[in-house]
């Protein structure tokens, strides 16, 4: 089984984030995430705020064989830039940039001139773009005169093999499903690993994949577990808390079995159970929030070479 493992929420300085992805494809994690498309961030205003395609790139240069993504929020692009940004990743650095799509939005985002649109125009806005961007990576000139997406006779260039780039998307409500079955090799399972809630979350999709002729079974799973090994459950719940303010509205005990606490070698055979119990192609360890010392404690608690 492949690991993923994730590194989000700027509590990490560049110098740290550089050491403990270089540890993670050490110990032989197949992914790492970082922190993706923002602005601001509102709870911590004074805290630094890397760009995640800048820091992205710089991690593929500075690594060897793990592959990095972060979130590209389509909101923040133009669908054109984003293909092309994404056929030069592959250029560079061949199979290793993870392309991680969304719609998310935060209010402080005005602050930069990003204007907040209702979800409905995103996900439409997301449609059109991965339209676009397949049709770029195809090697065609592309015109499009959308709602959302203008393009006048675009091309990018070099074309990456195949003419095609796996897309992640990341989606969790059933009005983003639609948008899963007709564009994206991967689907990142935006809930906790609750099982009766990730099946109700994948019976909209597997109707969405019909409706378009596609079979569900081609999407692979991905879904970020979080993580505080060698803590107790009820620390590991109250981090989870503070980390993933939209879950809000899941009760506690329905976490409980969600979530990895305690020693390592539990940790892994859940990783293992939840990893059978929902169809996942890869899970993802979700240290979000964890400094450098705590990031890098777990990483060697949970060597990923152990679940092969």
């Amino acid at each position: 089984m492949r690991l993923g493992v994730a590194f989000t929420w700027h509590t990490l300085s560049w110098e740290e984030r550089l050491e403990l992805v270089t540890l993670a494809e050490t110990l032989g994690y197949d992914t790492a995430y970082v922190d993706g498309d923002t602005s601001q961030l509102a709870v911590r205003r004074d805290a630094p705020v890397l760009d995640g395609w800048t820091v992205t790139t710089a991690l593929l240069a500075r690594t060897a064989r793990i592959r990095v993504g972060s979130i590209r929020l389509v909101q923040h692009w133009s669908a054109a830039r984003l293909a092309q940004l994404a056929a030069t990743a592959e250029r560079l650095f061949p199979g290793r940039h993870q392309l991680f799509v969304s719609i998310g939005d935060r209010p402080e985002d005005r602050a930069f001139g990003l204007p907040l649109r209702p979800a409905a125009e995103r996900i439409a806005r997301l449609d059109e773009s991965l339209d676009a961007m397949r049709a770029l990576w195809r090697g065609e000139s592309v015109t499009r005169r959308g709602a959302h997406v203008t393009l006048d006779d675009a091309r990018v260039r070099p074309v990456p093999p195949g003419g095609r780039i796996p897309v992640e998307v990341a989606a969790k409500g059933a009005a983003l499903m639609p948008v899963v079955a007709r564009h994206a090799d991967l689907w990142n399972v935006n809930l906790p690993a609750i099982p009766a809630r990730v099946a109700a979350a994948a019976a909209p999709l597997a109707q969405a994949c019909r409706a378009v002729g596609r079979d569900p079974g081609e999407i692979r799973r991905r879904l970020w577990i979080f993580a505080r090994p060698g803590r107790s459950p009820a620390e590991t719940l109250g981090e989870f808390r503070r980390w993933n303010p939209w879950f809000a509205a899941i009760p506690d005990a329905e976490l409980a079995d969600a979530l990895l606490a305690g020693e390592s070698a539990a940790c892994l055979e859940r990783i293992a159970f939840l990893s059978r119990a929902l169809d996942l192609e890869m899970p993802v360890i979700d240290l979000s929030g964890l400094d450098a010392a705590g990031t890098r404690a777990a990483l060697e608690s949970l060597p990923a070479g152990e679940m092969v």
